[in-house]
């Protein structure tokens, strides 16, 4: 992890919202080579922290997937600086969050010259024994002042504690958690708290997003399951209908012909 001494960003210029953004870098600007890495081979702390990016990203592609304005992503490369290829010296966010921007084509890095210079404007870090202290500290430190996040959250699954940062007279400024514990995520007018659920088999509290009305965002299985659940007890209600409609005709007809 680079101090901010040892990164070069881009150029910046003022936004008309205010907001300190990266703009276009120009011919002359020192592109690195295009055949970035997408990997720094270093493996996820567990799998908790895989299946956890994977929700992040499932539920917002499928709640959102009739939006084309945004993009997200996990776990990838986030290039802003070619002074920061050639030192090889950032992994990217666990899960980050750019709107006004299109969700295709398909990327494997979110490369901040390629995209006229558009940083991301929300990230999540997701703790560990090992990057606690680097996302509290140098990682924070970074998004603050060169990609001049909006907000900022952590997530540590040990002490299921949620911690939040936002821009505020030009520098980061502690979030306030709701009375459930849940973070605001304004530009994705959304809430974030914790669940406990079961995502792919393991049953675990999970960092995830709720609409404004504290609803959790689904994945696509889950709103499969819900739909099967529903037309599972229609079918049930129905052959208990159907079963006591049949109950009530033989009834009837041992009524109408006791001879039977």
């Amino acid at each position: 992890m680079a101090t901010e001494s040892q990164i070069v960003p881009a150029p910046v210029a003022a936004s008309p919202a205010g907001r300190v953004s990266a703009s276009a870098p120009g011919d002359d600007f020192p592109y690195p080579p295009d055949n970035l890495p997408e990997t720094d081979g270093v493996p996820l702390e567990s799998d908790w922290h895989r299946l956890a990016i994977a929700l992040l990203i499932e539920s917002i592609r499928w709640s959102w997937r009739d939006r084309s304005d945004y993009y997200v992503g996990g776990n990838m490369f986030v290039y802003f600086s070619a002074q920061q290829v050639r030192n090889q010296d950032y992994r990217g966010p666990d899960f980050f969050f750019v709107q006004g921007v299109r969700a295709d084509p398909a990327r494997e890095t979110w490369t901040i010259w390629n995209e006229g210079g558009k940083y991301p404007d929300f990230i999540i870090e997701l703790l560990s024994k090992t990057t606690r202290q680097e996302d509290l500290t140098t990682k924070k430190d970074l998004y603050d002042t060169t990609f001049h996040l909006r907000q900022y959250c952590c997530y540590d699954p040990a002490t299921k504690e949620l911690l939040g940062w936002q821009r505020a007279s030009g520098k980061f400024e502690p979030m306030v958690n709701n009375e459930k514990g849940w973070l605001w995520i304004e530009d994705m007018q959304l809430w974030l708290g914790v669940w406990h659920g079961v995502y792919h088999g393991l049953e675990a509290e999970w960092p995830r997003f709720h609409d404004p009305k504290g609803n959790v965002l689904p994945t696509r299985g889950e709103d499969e399951h819900r739909l099967a659940e529903v037309a599972g007890l229609r079918a049930d209600a129905e052959k208990q209908r159907a079963d006591a409609l049949a109950a009530e005709l033989a009834k009837l007809k041992a009524q109408l012909d006791p001879k039977q």
